[in-house]
């Protein structure tokens, strides 16, 4: 075959294949048999091997390769991703109707009601027709680029599927990864049998595969993908013609060859809204993905764009959260577990009940103080609430059902995990009750605790270290502390029931990896108490290294943004501990990195470092949107208040009560024209 027959037929072939996958994956209606795809598949993979010049980034051979990252690169939205507003009764739904209709009154006003898909937000950027990028979320401004890995699910087409004089030369759809309900059940059941830790839910599920730094380990989770809005459009072409509503969107999205969601709903009045919603609770549980409630949207683009958006919400749409879902059933009885900062947390033994798309046998009891104001005793009929991500709560006693062979429960006075005292202390919320805490930092279950903590998706990343394996490198004595990890060798990690060679240098490689972890990843997977990922971040941006962060005094770290009293004693505290100052030495001596990414981030932070800005009113050249990412990219912070901290208030066309607040309180006020001139132009 000569290269101008293979380019024929490697054309011929990727056309061919791209069709197929659009009626399997986005259709849900294959026209041929899968063996018949394979071979066509096959036969693209051997033209090139042969002729590997033919290769293109946007060939389905393309989907799945490349050596795992080391950390995914940041990428900032060209238009910012906003979340939603919620709300939770028909009446904050007339509310919002309200408004809406007080801004644009005596305009026809119709709605577009979408299933709320319970997934990861994502945007997928396109130029000249071929996917470039796919990002996640992430604060709404930057979020991670995760292009490899959004290219392995195969419903989101690498090419559209339209001519590119007939697209604009960027496009950005956005919407929601997910995984099914049978792909979830099918995924834990599979990690149930390896000994992995299992996935709460669906959502966290999605969330966890998007985040695997190996694009070839996520080819193998069962992801998926619903489209439903734009982000950036620009560079129109001869024949591009962009929708003006939202149906016409959904539309031109399925043309493309986008998957929108299940099913939609068009209202033209307030009653046919209400009527949506409710029909839309009776049929969700007919997808086949999880969904918390119903999106309305303003159909009109037009009119969405006068309304335009708060610093974190559009005013032209919100969500309708559906009431949890609830069940009844027998509490057999309460155990106490200790978790990695020796808080006992007594858990639920429930009869095995099914709710929210699994079957619960346990659920939270959150502290003593809560089981004893709602008299909770062992024998009753529970009612038992979950929520989104909230991990399954026993909510309350069906009374009535008691039959006064119920028995109160006692909590410990010992640790049930070591037999060690425990203290009872109040929490930093006082309305979340007081908790028990294990004394001994040699207890087990602590020891479990820090080291799953350090292994998780948000501290260190490290793939393959589920509850089962760590639980085995304790007991076995392997392992005391989490620097300990980075000391296994090959034979001993093998040796441990269920893994094998294989899997153990699977695990080894993934440790190793975890050494050139940012800062901040190093610092949360500490598990010091307050210092959450947030805080970790917060800390990294104005600490060059650990040891920097670690030798300030209390005061001193007071003085950087959003750090408290609280956390930052509670990070003096952990450090002044002669075991926590021996950890910090066996990790450097690991070779574990300690310095920080994000403070070079900060060095060149921009001329708005350290300003906080808060917008109020229209502004004729920009959007909300686009000014907080103007403001944001420049080093500064908006705020959605005004307080002494605020060093500017920019004001456009009918600004609002956070003008006389400024006034009242000092702070300079600047109009439209004197910001864009501090922007630079």
């Amino acid at each position: 075959m000569t290269l101008q027959e293979a380019k024929a037929r490697h054309a011929k072939l990727v056309e061919e294949i791209r069709k197929h996958d659009y009626y399997y994956y986005v259709l849900a209606k294959p026209v041929i048999s899968d063996r018949e795809y394979d071979r066509l598949y096959h036969e693209l993979v051997e033209l090139e091997k042969k002729f590997p010049e033919l290769v293109t980034p946007d060939s389905p051979t393309q989907r799945v390769g490349g050596a795992p990252l080391p950390e995914f690169k940041p990428v900032q939205h060209a238009v910012p991703m906003m979340s939603l507003d919620n709300t939770y009764s028909e009446g904050e739904v007339r509310e919002f109707l309200n408004r809406v209709r007080r801004i644009l009154p005596d305009e026809k006003l119709e709605w577009v009601v979408e299933p709320k898909v319970d997934g990861v937000a994502v945007s997928l950027r396109y130029e000249n027709g071929q996917l470039v990028v796919g990002a996640t979320r992430g604060d709404g401004v930057t979020g991670d680029d995760i292009t490899a890995n959004i290219k392995t699910i195969r419903s989101v087409p690498l090419v559209v599927r339209a001519s590119p004089d007939t697209v604009p030369a960027v496009l950005e759809v956005r919407g929601e990864v997910y995984m099914t309900r049978a792909g979830f059940e099918k995924l834990n059941a599979e990690r149930r049998a390896a000994g992995e830790e299992l996935f709460a839910n669906p959502r966290n599920a999605a969330a966890g595969s998007l985040k695997l730094l190996d694009p070839r380990e996520v080819a193998k989770r069962p992801l998926d993908i619903v489209l439903y809005g734009l982000g950036q459009v620009a560079g129109d072409r001869p024949k591009s013609k962009t929708p003006r509503t939202q149906v016409e969107l959904l539309d031109w999205l399925k043309t493309l060859g986008f998957k929108t969601p299940e099913r939609t709903w068009f209202c033209r009045s307030e009653p046919e809204l209400f009527d949506a919603i409710a029909e839309l609770d009776k049929v969700r549980r007919n997808f086949p993905y999880e969904t918390d409630g119903a999106v309305i949207k303003l159909n009109s683009f037009d009119q969405q764009r006068r309304l335009g958006a708060t610093a974190k919400a559009p005013r032209w749409a919100i969500a309708y959260k559906y009431a949890a879902e609830q069940a009844q059933t027998k509490l057999k009885g309460i155990t106490v577990q200790v978790g990695r900062t020796g808080a006992l947390t007594p858990v639920a033994e429930l009869e095995p009940v099914f709710l929210a798309g699994s079957t619960i046998s346990r659920a939270t009891l959150h502290n003593e103080d809560y089981i004893r104001d709602k008299d909770i005793r062992i024998g009753d009929t529970v009612v038992i609430e979950k929520a989104g991500e909230v991990i399954p709560a026993v909510v309350g006693v069906v009374l009535e059902k008691r039959t006064g062979k119920e028995t109160v429960f006692k909590f410990p006075k010992t640790c049930p995990e070591c037999g060690s005292k425990v203290a009872k202390e109040q929490t930093a919320d006082a309305a979340e009750g007081a908790v028990w805490r294990c004394l001994n930092p040699d207890c087990p279950a602590q020891i479990r605790g820090r080291i799953e903590h350090w292994c998780s998706r948000g501290a260190m990343d490290i793939e393959g270290a589920g509850d089962v394996l760590i639980a085995q490198l304790v007991k076995t004595g392997l392992v005391h502390d989490v620097a300990d990890l980075y000391n296994l060798k090959l034979e001993q990690v093998a040796a441990l029931e269920r893994m094998g060679e294989k899997s153990a240098r699977n695990f080894l490689n993934a440790v190793e990896a975890s050494k050139q972890r940012d800062m901040w990843r190093v610092l949360h997977g500490l598990g010091i108490l307050h210092v959450g990922a947030g805080v970790a971040k917060a800390l990294a941006r104005h600490y060059a290294t650990l040891d920097d962060l670690f030798a300030a005094s209390a005061e001193e770290l007071t003085m950087v943004e959003d750090i408290g009293a609280v956390i930052a004693n509670s990070i003096v505290q952990w450090y002044s501990q002669d075991r926590n100052r021996r950890l910090i030495e066996k990790l450097r001596k690991a070779g574990i990195n300690f310095t920080s990414s994000l403070y070079s981030e900060r060095a060149g932070a921009g001329p708005f470092a350290g300003k906080t800005f808060v917008l109020t009113g229209t502004l004729a050249s920009m959007t909300r949107e686009q000014a907080t990412a103007k403001i944001e990219s420049l080093g500064g912070k908006v705020a959605g208040s005004v307080s002494k901290k605020t060093d500017f208030v920019v004001a456009g066309t009918d600004p609002g009560s956070k003008l006389d607040k400024a006034r009242q309180l000092g702070v300079k006020v600047i109009d439209e024209a004197e910001f864009i001139k501090m922007c630079g132009g």
